[in-house]
């Protein structure tokens, strides 16, 4: 690591941190909690941060906390994590393992990292509270609900976000990813996808599994739409235009001896322009129309378009900004991030100040899991990524390097 006399001033209370910051990190990722239920993880968030001397407001847009803490004349620069769990059933047979469900009996697990954000956003709270003769400025340390139900953020700009703290010179933020613990990846404009879910159902004509004659079969039906949705980014999106459509639920019937009378498909659109994504959205209603026609299905397919998130679109000038500060520091450990199809709100808080933003990515991957893997081709094989029940970022160097970025990009502001 390197950096100047002021940085190091700041992470001369590191061993403060660290003192903390693991046993919190245990115990939140023990006790997730779904999108906008978030309660117990706000308040531990804001009376940590009461204690470092921050003006806290609890309860924005939900269950969201946002911290204040000026120091004098100075720009103001936002830093942001999300603290939502997913409903996952945890297989990491880790000590601490989350065992939770939410409030309707759903299994929770903090599957996508969000309690490293949390607790790295804490550690840089203390940070900078804790050397606030090293900078002028203000900071807002921003908690953020409901990121996974694509709402969070716009939730909390609705109530009154921009009123509480004013607007930021920059807003920043990080993502834990399927990197080498104790990296940092930068990258300058669309970086993470804009995404679209969409719920389609389709209507058949019901029977004995004995007479399919007298049916229209919608699981057979929802079979072939399946199969046919598979060649529209093959077929129909430039090779050099990245987009991912992805089923993730078909259900139809609820026995094996009866033909049921419609079937529902769940479905994911990523693209990194407006335009792609609108072309696959467009696409996937035409292959549906289609297929219903082929199979004489009785009644038109209805589509229920939901959880869209914005394309990740980088400020050049403040990634060079972050990119560069993050290369006097970490050295080799700072790199490029290039293009992730996974998506985030974001961008959302960024846009309703009017403010330039930068996203960067953490590594979280045990080195040693990552190196063996790497050294045998087969990062795909072997490393477990956002979403999956067996990903959980290795707690060290993941929760340092996290806490030492966010101090470092604000630091090149303040």
């Amino acid at each position: 690591m390197h950096g100047d006399a002021r940085t190091s001033a700041v992470f001369a209370g590191l061993d403060r941190v660290r003192s903390w910051q693991e046993g919190f990190y245990r115990d939140v990722h023990a006790h997730p909690e779904l999108s906008h239920q978030e309660h117990r993880t706000a308040s531990l968030v804001a009376a940590r941060l009461r204690q470092w001397g921050y003006r806290v407001h609890e309860g924005v847009g939900g269950t969201g906390v946002v911290g204040v803490l000026a120091r004098g004349q100075g720009p103001t620069v936002l830093l942001r994590a999300d603290m939502d769990g997913l409903p996952v059933r945890e297989e990491t047979g880790l000590s601490y393992a989350s065992m939770r469900t939410g409030e309707d009996g759903t299994p929770v697990m903090h599957a996508c990292g969000h309690d490293v954000h949390v607790s790295c956003l804490l550690g840089a709270a203390q940070l900078l509270s804790g050397a606030s003769g090293q900078w002028q400025g203000t900071v807002v340390v921003l908690f953020q609900p409901a990121e996974e139900a694509s709402d969070g953020a716009q939730a909390m700009v609705a109530d009154g976000l921009g009123e509480l703290v004013g607007r930021p010179e920059v807003v920043l933020g990080q993502h834990v990813l399927p990197m080498r613990a104790g990296r940092v990846g930068t990258n300058a404009g669309p970086t993470l996808a804009a995404a679209q879910s969409m719920r389609v159902v389709v209507h058949g004509r019901g029977a004995h599994g004995s007479m399919p004659q007298s049916a229209v079969d919608p699981v057979v039906l929802a079979a072939l739409i399946v199969v046919r949705l598979q060649t529209v980014v093959a077929r129909e999106i430039a090779p050099d235009e990245p987009a991912v459509l992805t089923v993730g639920s078909v259900r139809a019937g609820t026995g094996s001896n009866s033909i049921p009378d419609r079937a529902e498909i769940a479905l994911n659109i990523r693209a990194f322009s407006e335009q792609t994504r609108v072309q696959v959205v467009e696409a996937v209603e035409r292959v549906v129309r289609a297929e219903c026609w082929a199979s004489n299905a009785p009644r038109e397919p209805s589509f229920e378009l939901f959880g869209r998130f914005p394309v990740t679109d980088n400020d050049a000038s403040a990634t060079r900004r972050v990119a560069e500060a993050f290369t006097g520091f970490f050295g080799e450990g700072a790199g490029a991030l290039g293009r992730w199809s996974a998506s985030e709100d974001f961008s959302h808080l960024a846009e309703a100040f009017g403010a330039p933003y930068t996203y960067w990515g953490l590594g979280g991957i045990d080195p040693q899991l990552w190196d063996r893997a790497e050294r045998e081709g087969r990062v795909e094989q072997e490393v477990p990524v956002n979403h999956s029940a067996v990903f959980a970022p290795v707690v060290q160097p993941t929760l340092t390097t996290g806490t030492q970025a966010l101090v470092v990009a604000a630091l090149a502001w303040l």
